[in-house]
C-alpha cells in the first residue's frame, strides 16, 4: 500500500524539479536577450541555481524512499 504513495511522492519531487529547472532556463535566457554582454554571470548563476533544485529533488527522493523503508 505505502509503496504507492512513494512512488507518487517521488513522482512530484521529480515534476517538481522539472518545472523549477525550465523556468530557471527559461528566465535565463530572457535575461540573456536583455543583455547580453552579461551571457557569462547569468550562465553560471543559472546552472548554479538549476544544481541546487536537482539537489533538493534527490534529497526529496530519498527521504520518501526511505520513509516507505521504515
Amino acid at each position: 500500500m505505502f509503496g504507492s504513495i512513494t512512488a507518487i511522492g517521488m513522482g512530484l519531487a521529480v515534476i517538481g524539479a522539472g518545472i523549477g529547472i525550465g523556468q530557471i532556463g527559461g528566465k535565463a535566457m530572457e535575461a540573456i536577450a536583455r543583455q547580453p554582454e552579461a551571457v557569462g554571470d547569468i550562465r553560471a548563476n543559472m546552472i548554479l541555481m538549476a544544481a541546487l533544485v536537482e539537489g533538493a529533488a534527490l534529497i526529496a527522493i530519498v527521504v520518501a524512499f526511505l520513509s516507505n523503508a521504515a
